[in-house]
Parts: structure tokens; sequence; C-alpha cells
């Protein structure tokens, strides 16, 4: 192993760790780590196919951080509006509590907005409960797609 191949082996764990835990970066250092190689080693026909492969996990492992919390949100009640809030509450608490402000703001976004909108503490429970386990589903997801990331350029620096 030379030593972008270790550079790009560590990219890609630290990528995969940050799939799930927040401060770190996730699947766009992993694609990074990937583009990388490929610069510098030449990506060749086995590293374009790989490349490409990595491109669409990475894509459909970000879209999936995104569109499954909503979608369970959505289909456990949850009104877009209370989504939104829950978005924006998440922001601002990775700003304001440092590694699990995300989270909490996120959680309390939903749990607020569905109070307000139904003044029913254990309808807005149950809307935010389907919210936290559509993240966590997402967070899964997106795990997979950065292993699937990493066997993928395993596979590709085995070729070379």
């Amino acid at each position: 192993m030379d030593g972008v191949e270790v550079l790009v082996a560590i990219l890609l764990a630290v990528g995969t760790v940050g799939t799930v835990l927040p401060l770190v970066p996730g699947i766009g250092l992993a694609w990074g780590a990937g583009l990388l190689y490929g610069l510098s080693e030449g990506f060749g026909g086995v590293g374009t196919a790989a490349f490409a492969v990595m491109t669409i996990l990475a894509a459909l492992g970000t879209l999936a951080g995104f569109v499954v919390p909503a979608r369970v949100a959505g289909a456990a009640g949850a009104a877009r509006a209370s989504v939104l809030l829950g978005a924006a509450l998440g922001i601002v608490g990775f700003f304001v509590i440092p590694v699990v402000g995300l989270a909490i703001g996120g959680v309390l976004g939903v749990y607020v907005g569905e109070h307000l909108r139904t003044q029913d503490a254990t309808v807005a429970w149950r809307s935010t409960w389907a919210t936290i386990k559509g993240f966590g589903l997402a967070t899964l997801l997106q795990l997979a797609a950065a292993l699937a990331m990493s066997a993928t350029w395993a596979a590709w620096a085995l070729a070379d």
C-alpha cells in the first residue's frame, strides 16, 4: 500500500464514521476520497466504472438522508411545516450544542410544530417518534452506502 492508498483508506474510514457521527464529514468525504484516488492513480477502465458506482452510491446515500425522514414523518401524519421547523431547529442546535445539538434541535422542532398544530401531546410525540425512526433508517442507509463505496474502492485498488 502506498501513501495515497493509505490516505484514501483513512478518508473512506472517516467518511464512513461520519455517516453516523455528526460533526464528521460523511458521504461527501468518502466520495472525495475516491476522486482523489482516481486523480492520483489514474482512472482507467476499472477506475472509471468504480468511481461511477461510488458516485451513484454517494448520490443515493445523500438523497436518503433528506427523503427518508421526511417520508416517514409524513406517513405518520407530521405536517411539512413541523418537519421544516425540525430542520431549522436542528441547524440552530448544531451550532448551539456541539455534537448532539442537531439531533436535539431536530426532534424538538418536530415535536413543537406538531404540538402547536394538533394541541395533543400524544399525537405530537407519535409523529416525532416516527421522525426519529426515519432519521435512524436514513443513517443506516447512508452507512450502507459508505460501506459499499469503501468496498468498491477496495476492489478498484486491488484491480490496479
